[in-house]
């Protein structure tokens, strides 16, 4: 049994004010660990300049955007590590320990030289920094939904909803970088220094981050479990069905994300557009995310999360490709607009129904391993790798319609994976 902590009420906060605290400390947080992710691939062209300078354009962004997903092949790791050390010594301590190491690998971004200056060590750097910041992401999913999750049984779909809606607003916050640097700098500016700016703006985060997590408290429930000696082998040794099925679950959200990453890059390259337009359609996203995700959230309280995910599955498999056709065929900025904001709002009801349903498929003393598990595997293998296979996809088959095939690749297999759960239910 873990040690006693003081009451809820002794530190002066009210259930309710308590509950919020956690929101807002998770969502802090949640926005500092996200935020570079996002900076980085919304700055992908230019990165490709600096860091893995090439003949071929085309190699280059396959460089970066392969440097981009070599990472998440960190995750597991960080997941095992970190999601073992939360189900054994507490939700809060790895929460603050994530934060720490992920505000080192962006003070790395912030500051490591360029090829000109130090040759192929760039890039060796920007991977360390951002395997750093994969190990540290690995943990720290499991941990903040499961604290979420935990503070109140009648409402867990709301609070866990609120770790996707806070790395939309990330998403946001990026994106208003990224439209404000290119309309306000000159490319060369940018290229210089002003690709810098968001990762610095990453680092005033951090202090808030830390001083709002110092304040948590461990929830109840997990208090009062046995703590296991060996989560990740528990959980590997009597859920790993659970395990296939909630990283099946989570793949068709995990690739809509970083889909709407790698759309600046593609309306730059493939439809032309100017690059201080680029991002406004991912800015657009991300705004109708962070409002619709809590209300989803809100309604799979009320409503069966399974069938609310799994509408969201079939409408992205038959909108994807006539999307992504009209999109080319049209090639303006409101239907860029328009195309990444239907993506976003169907990612939206995926996003509110799934952090309460892949958490309920795991006991709370094992709660964080498997969810850090479970989405770390989908992140490696599938969510992290969309950039790099949907440049490599229009690249190999010469179509630009070709990331759509990889969406409808997601939805059916979550699709798959929701109706194989509604049938052990």
């Amino acid at each position: 049994m873990a040690e006693a902590q003081p009451s809820l009420l002794a530190t002066g906060d009210s259930i309710l004010q308590y509950r919020w605290k956690v929101i807002v400390s998770t969502s802090i947080a949640n926005a500092l660990e996200w935020f570079d992710f996002v900076a980085y691939g919304f700055f992908a062209v230019v990165m490709a300049r600096l860091f893995w300078p090439a003949a071929n354009e085309v190699t280059a962004l396959l460089a970066i955007f392969a440097t981009f997903a070599i990472p998440f092949a960190i995750r597991p790791i960080g997941s095992i590590v970190l999601g073992a050390y939360a189900d054994r010594h507490g939700r809060k301590k790895t929460l603050l320990l994530t934060i720490g190491l992920m505000t080192l690998g962006t003070a790395i971004m912030a500051t490591v030289p360029t090829y000109a200056s130090i040759g192929t060590w760039a890039a060796v750097i920007v991977v360390a920094a951002r395997m750093l910041q994969a190990f540290s992401v690995g943990g720290e999913y499991g941990a903040a939904m499961a604290l979420l999750f935990e503070q109140d049984d009648g409402r867990r779909g709301f609070l866990a909803s609120w770790h996707y809606s806070s790395q939309s607003m990330t998403a946001v916050l990026a994106t208003g970088f990224a439209t404000l640097l290119n309309t306000t700098l000159t490319a060369e500016q940018i290229e210089s220094f002003g690709w810098r700016i968001p990762f610095f703006f990453g680092l005033l985060i951090a202090p808030i981050g830390l001083y709002v997590r110092s304040q948590l408290r461990e929830p109840d429930r997990f208090v009062a479990e046995q703590r296991s000696e060996a989560p990740v082998l528990e959980v590997l040794a009597e859920h790993r069905s659970r395990v296939v099925l909630a990283a099946g679950v989570i793949v068709v959200s995990a690739v809509t994300i970083y889909m709407l990453v790698f759309m600046p890059t593609f309306a730059i390259k493939q439809l032309g557009l100017p690059s201080s337009v680029a991002f406004l359609g991912s800015l657009v996203a991300g705004a109708i995310q962070v409002v619709l995700i809590p209300f989803i959230g809100l309604l799979s309280d009320r409503y069966d999360r399974k069938t609310l995910a799994l509408t969201a599955s079939f409408t992205l498999l038959l909108l994807a490709y006539p999307l992504f056709a009209f999109l080319l065929a049209v090639r303006s900025v409101p239907v860029l607009l328009a195309v990444q904001g239907v993506l976003g709002a169907v990612n939206a009801v995926n996003l509110g129904c799934l952090g309460a349903l892949i958490a309920e498929l795991f006991p709370t003393r094992l709660r964080t391993s498997g969810l850090s598990l479970s989405n770390a595997l989908t992140q490696m293998t599938l969510g992290g790798t969309t950039p790099f296979i949907s440049l490599w996809l229009v690249d190999a088959t010469g179509h630009a319609t070709a990331p759509a095939l990889y969406l409808m690749f997601a939805a059916i297999l979550s699709a798959v994976s929701l109706g194989v759960l509604s049938r052990k239910r």
